[in-house]
């Protein structure tokens, strides 16, 4: 996997101040991305164990709340095996922070992916916008990997960025139908469940 860059002390990409990992490669494409250097999949530099332990060491302060992974598409095949393996890593050594992912892909779309929920949860293909579904990626342990990067997920902002449906009223996210969801309670219940922060006015 690529990255572009590693930001500390961030406060745009979720509660309190936030270590974020912008990862490389993205097949979403959204027209007006504010990244879109990051679509390519060999753009910045080679992510490696040096940078996990970066990672590792800005978020030992007390006054950092947590992880963010945004891109780029951290739930691309080529990429959430190495986001899981981080994810793994920070839940060790941190479990009370609370870890983010930015995806273009629906959470209907991952669940069912990774065997959580039933694909007849996923909506009709005319309320999905643009990309459908996942990138046909099927190593054996793909569904449980997914799965279990899922699980340490506390909370997913999911939905392409669409610009016609832009607001800057709009807290941790960009667009309207982008949705802020609590993974945790989700996976819980069984059904969406979106976490409770409240927009700008």
């Amino acid at each position: 996997m690529y990255y572009g860059v590693i930001k500390k002390n961030d406060i745009a990409n979720g509660p309190g101040v936030r270590i974020n990992l912008f990862v490389s490669g993205c097949t979403h494409r959204c027209e007006e991305c504010f990244n879109a250097d990051t679509w390519d999949f060999n753009y910045g530099s080679e992510y490696t164990e040096k940078q996990t332990k970066e990672i590792l060491d800005a978020l030992a302060p007390d006054y950092i709340a947590g992880m963010t992974f945004l891109g780029g598409e951290p739930m691309e095949p080529a990429n959430r095996g190495t986001v899981l393996e981080i994810a793994k890593q920070i839940k060790t050594l941190y479990p009370y922070k609370t870890i983010w992912i930015y995806s273009g892909y629906l959470a209907e779309e991952l669940l069912a992916r990774a065997g959580l929920w039933s694909s007849d949860k996923v909506p009709p293909c005319e309320e999905v916008p643009r990309n459908r579904v996942l990138p046909d990626y099927s190593p054996a342990n793909d569904a449980e990997n997914l799965a279990e990067l899922l699980k340490l997920t506390d909370v997913l902002v999911d939905g392409e960025y669409m610009k016609e449906k832009k607001n800057l009223r709009l807290k941790f996210r960009g667009s309207e139908n982008q949705r802020i969801i609590d993974m945790k309670e989700t996976i819980k219940q069984g059904n969406i469940v979106l976490a409770d922060y409240k927009d700008r006015t």
